[in-house]
């Protein structure tokens, strides 16, 4: 069992990129691993962006930037492009990341996320914009992702949105279930249908 979303208030990481791609989020290098290795793949999140070529740290980069912390990851448009290699949600959950918000995900990788317990959450172009602004204005500033409700708050301008999900994942989520566990946990209700069929 995973741990179970309710309401998540946090710091943000803001990446105001748009495009982000699959092979940005982990690449290809790193798919021979099999398992979810969490630290392995949250170690290399962003890999050649973290790092400059000879292996050193790549400091203009925002996760080796002190001030931005957080389980929310902010990001550009369009996150998520590309191959449909669920290792880049390993690496995004592997990370520490709970939550990406942004106005658009590919549906692939959308899956992907809340099929490793991390929440996409999409919001207007606009309220994106705002949440990039008000991150750069104050690093400090938290966002409130009240799963329950589907709303996610910018607590400093008090502005929110309401988001979508399906309602199966919403409550796996909620309840930390992935689908064994969700299979094992309604084990008595299947065996009840099949004997009624």
């Amino acid at each position: 069992m995973k741990q179970k979303f309710d309401i998540i208030t946090s710091t943000c990481v803001p990446l105001p990129l748009e495009n982000v791609d699959t092979d940005q989020i982990i690449p290809a290098r790193f798919l021979k691993a099999t398992t979810k290795e969490e630290k392995f793949f949250g170690d290399n999140l962003f890999r050649d962006w973290r790092y400059n070529a000879d292996g050193s740290v790549n400091e203009d980069f925002v996760l080796n930037n002190p001030k931005y912390k957080g389980c929310i990851l902010v990001a550009g448009k369009n996150f998520g492009s590309g191959s449909s290699r669920e290792h880049a949600a390993w690496a995004i959950a592997g990370y520490g990341f709970r939550v990406v918000i942004s106005s658009f995900f590919a549906d692939i990788h959308k899956n992907n996320e809340l099929n490793n317990f991390v929440l996409p959450v999409q919001v207007s172009e606009a309220f994106l914009q705002e949440l990039f602004q008000t991150i750069q204005n104050d690093p400090d500033a938290q966002v409130e992702v009240d799963l329950p409700n589907q709303t996610v708050t910018n607590l400093t301008t008090g502005h929110s949105e309401h988001f979508d999900i399906n309602g199966y994942k919403k409550h796996c989520l909620m309840k930390g279930l992935d689908d064994i566990d969700f299979l094992v946990a309604n084990k008595n209700k299947i065996e009840a249908w099949e004997k009624r069929r």
